[in-house]
């Protein structure tokens, strides 16, 4: 047991971060969550079935916890006194060894904007581009877990696709509009 636990870790702590760190937008909470992960996933390993992949059921499991948290907070949010919870800023990861300096400070500000962009989707296209673009993951895994079937991932990621183009295209044109105006 101990051996497959430490192989499922070193081979999803990664991927699980980062689809986390996306979700609750603080590094601190993403890797308090993972470990929420892996605890679940320690204490339910002997019942994992293989009805779904490893790397399905482990995101079905940091999805679950990550909706726990936000609805957490939602509640403690409710409760404080008009005191909003601050979501700090996000930190992205440059997957390129070795950029130029003005290289990352390029492509931090491009993914910085197509995230933005990306919050003026709706919650189910969020989802959809999150595991498919950025976790890399295929239409049958993304359904898997979602709980979707594989024509409701194909459906919402080309309506993701579409929204999240026409939100580029009109901050590019708003920024145009600036540009002229100056």
């Amino acid at each position: 047991m101990r051996e497959e636990f430490e192989r499922l870790y070193q081979t999803y702590h990664h991927q699980l971060f980062q689809y986390l760190f996306y979700l609750v937008r603080n590094r601190e909470t993403a890797e308090e969550l993972v470990q929420e992960v892996y605890i679940k996933v320690l204490n339910s390993y002997e019942t994992f079935e293989g009805k779904s992949s490893e790397k399905t059921w482990l995101y079905s499991i940091a999805k679950h916890v990550a909706i726990d948290w936000i609805r957490k907070q939602s509640r403690k949010k409710r409760r404080s006194e008009g005191k909003e919870y601050e979501w700090s800023e996000r930190e992205f990861e440059i997957e390129d060894n070795e950029p130029l300096p003005e290289e990352i400070v390029v492509q931090k500000e491009e993914v910085q904007h197509i995230y933005k962009m990306l919050e003026k989707c709706s919650q189910d296209q969020q989802q959809v581009v999150l595991l498919r673009y950025i976790q890399s993951l295929s239409i049958a895994e993304a359904a898997d877990i979602l709980g979707w079937t594989e024509s409701k991932v194909k459906t919402t990621q080309h309506r993701a696709i579409k929204a999240l183009k026409r939100h580029l295209e009109e901050a590019d044109a708003a920024m145009g509009e600036k540009e002229v105006s100056k």
